[in-house]
Parts: C-alpha cells; sequence; structure tokens
C-alpha cells in the first residue's frame, strides 16, 4: 500500500513514519501542513492518508471532506487528541476508515491499517465507550446573546484554530480571546466541561454560518 503521513510535529511525524516502515509499509510521503498534504492526495492518489486533525492550511477533517466530496478513493485514518462525538460523527459523516487517539497511536496504528487493508473501519476501543457514551450537546442555543465577533470568534473554533492563532487574525490579544470564550460559554449555557466551546463550535459550525 502506498501510505502518506500529515502531521505538524517533526517528532511525531518521522516516529511514525519510522514505526510503520518497521512494519514493512511503504511510506511515499510526509507532510507538516494540510495544503500540502491535500496537493499531494489529488496528484499521487495514495490508498491511505494517515492525518493529525490539527494542521495548519488545512486540518484533517476538512481534507476528509474534501476527499469524501471529490470521491478520492484514498482511505483515511484520524490521528486525534479529541474524545468528543461531535467531533467524530463529522469524520464518520465524511467516510473516515480509522479513529485513533494521537497519544495511544503507535500501539493501535498496526492493527487499524490491517483493517483498513481488508476495507473494514476500526475506531479505537480506548474511545468508542466514550463516544457511545457522550451526549449530543443542544444545537438550539440562543444566538442573539451573541456579539459579532463572538460569533466570528466561534466560527474559527469550529475551524480548530487556536485562542493564539484567532487572536493573532482578528489582531487581538490572546488574553482577549481567551475572555471572549469565557463570555460565550456563560451566555450558551454551556457546561464548564474540557473542550466543550470547541465540541459546541462544531456541532453547530452550520447554524453559526447562517446567522451572521
Amino acid at each position: 500500500m502506498n501510505i502518506i503521513i500529515a502531521d505538524d510535529h517533526p517528532l511525531t511525524l518521522l516516529g511514525t513514519k519510522s514505526f510503520l516502515e518497521s512494519l514493512g509499509y511503504n511510506i511515499k510521503s510526509i507532510c507538516n501542513n494540510g495544503l500540502t498534504t491535500y496537493d499531494e492526495i489529488t496528484r499521487k492518489h495514495f490508498e491511505i492518508a494517515i492525518l493529525d486533525i490539527n494542521m495548519p492550511g488545512m486540518d484533517g477533517l476538512e481534507i476528509l471532506e474534501k476527499i469524501y466530496k471529490n470521491k478520492i478513493r484514498t482511505k483515511v485514518i484520524l490521528l486525534t487528541i479529541h474524545r468528543e462525538i461531535s467531533i467524530y460523527n463529522k469524520a464518520k459523516e465524511f467516510g473516515v476508515f480509522g479513529y485513533l487517539l494521537k497519544n495511544h497511536s503507535e500501539k493501535e496504528l498496526g492493527i487499524c491499517l490491517a483493517e483498513v487493508k481488508l476495507n473494514n473501519k476500526y475506531i479505537s476501543p480506548l474511545i468508542s465507550n466514550d463516544l457511545l457514551m457522550d451526549r449530543p450537546r443542544s444545537e438550539n442555543a440562543d444566538l442573539s446573546k451573541l456579539t459579532f465577533s463572538e460569533i466570528k470568534i466561534l466560527e474559527l473554533i469550529a475551524k480548530q484554530y487556536t485562542s493564539k492563532q484567532i487572536a493573532s487574525m482578528l489582531f487581538l490579544s490572546e488574553k482577549t480571546i481567551e475572555g471572549h470564550r469565557r463570555n460565550i460559554i456563560e451566555k450558551l449555557e454551556l457546561p464548564k466541561e474540557k473542550n466543550i466551546l470547541l465540541q459546541w463550535a462544531i456541532t453547530n459550525s452550520k447554524i453559526l454560518q447562517n446567522s451572521r
């Protein structure tokens, strides 16, 4: 199988490449940003793409969506730190073949690839129970409580930009963005859980786009 690996962390990228080569897999290309990765996939039609979700230029979910919509036959395995049902559902919607926790990927990647070779899908058992137990968040929150700036920030959060990146885009301080995040959580009456704003923003991304 011809495989491409994409991750914006050099040590993770090279470590994954070395590990898979030790298992006998043919790694044809490695990339550290999403735009280059997608360009490589469209030109070389790899059998499998192993993608980090958080990458500059274009994230792993966006690449997966484009592969799905353009009917490219490359099978995608996503590496993630996220356990949220909303992110997994988005990946599932666009035909993801593998979904692994990043910090356990070395232990499971070989198993996952063996399943994908057989045209089977593989979800890490380390997160499958979390996904089944997680409850979807309400999509009917009152966006009228939010300012134009807060909705824009939510749109960027849905695209998985960090507070530092959003601050740079909007010419604000990172501290200001963090303040906006707290205000948004309070206005939407969301529980104070880790990554709750990211989860809500991804789940409601279409509503956000139609609200401005």
